[in-house]
């Protein structure tokens, strides 16, 4: 509990993470807002999983204030000073993890809800209503990959460790690789369907007609997919934690 709490302490000692998850959700709820003022008044029931469209723009976010949370430690050496204080580094970077997660499933949950509720105050309809187990994941759903998406980000800090070129991976690797990779002839859209970020979309927004249309049959199920990407996340985090302990801070 004491490395929680310090945990806790650094991360909202400085103002990136209150900024970054106060972004996360504006992007969200702002995007529904701004969809439903817009779209036409005859385009029909707009159904709760288009929210996780948008959710992707507020999980980069967090993602970006994830990474920032490791990197910055070792670009001002703070990390070292963790080190000295708690030797057992494994324990260490778990907790710093776990704070993070759990301000990344907040975030999300926030966003989730607050753009669902805002596409029902401006654009009420019963498509929206949470009836279904699918709607539920569209939108309670956002936890738990903001989760995931941020385990994978703090990873990926972990093993870079400089914050320039963490983040600039994750970005490109998020809204350019994964969507070059589907165009290869061929061999791209069988890759495309084991890609992580796709993965978390398609745990998000599975099951639809409409969202198989644009990419096709997923080869895992969205509960399956969920799955497929933690135990990516956790096996990245157990590599940068076996890296971290290996090599100087």
């Amino acid at each position: 509990m004491n490395l929680l709490a310090a945990e806790r302490i650094k991360l909202f000692s400085t103002r990136s993470p209150w900024w970054c998850t106060a972004v996360a959700i504006a992007l969200v709820v702002g995007g529904m807002a701004l969809l439903a003022a817009s779209a036409p008044a005859d385009i029909g029931p707009i159904p709760t999983w288009v929210t996780s469209q948008f959710l992707q723009f507020g999980m980069v976010v967090v993602m970006v204030m994830a990474t920032v949370s490791v990197t910055t430690e070792y670009r001002f050496s703070t990390i070292r000073t963790t080190f000295q204080a708690v030797p057992n580094r494994t324990a260490a970077l778990l907790a710093k993890t776990a704070v993070v997660g759990i301000v990344a499933t907040i975030a999300g949950l926030v966003s989730a809800f607050g753009g669902w509720a805002m596409m029902a105050l401006l654009r009420p309809d019963p498509a929206l209503a949470l009836t279904t187990d699918a709607q539920w994941r569209a939108i309670a759903g956002a936890g738990p990959a903001f989760l995931v998406a941020a385990v994978l980000a703090v990873a990926v800090g972990i093993l870079v460790r400089q914050t320039a070129g963490a983040v600039a991976l994750l970005l490109v690797w998020t809204l350019l690789v994964e969507n070059l990779i589907r165009v290869i002839p061929d061999v791209g859209p069988l890759i495309y369907q084991w890609l992580p970020f796709t993965n978390i979309m398609n745990f998000l927004a599975g099951g639809s007609a409409d969202v198989e249309e644009e990419v096709g049959v997923m080869a895992l199920t969205p509960w399956a997919s969920l799955a497929y990407v933690a135990a990516l996340a956790g096996g990245l985090l157990v590599v940068a934690i076996v890296t971290a302990n290996r090599r100087d801070a």
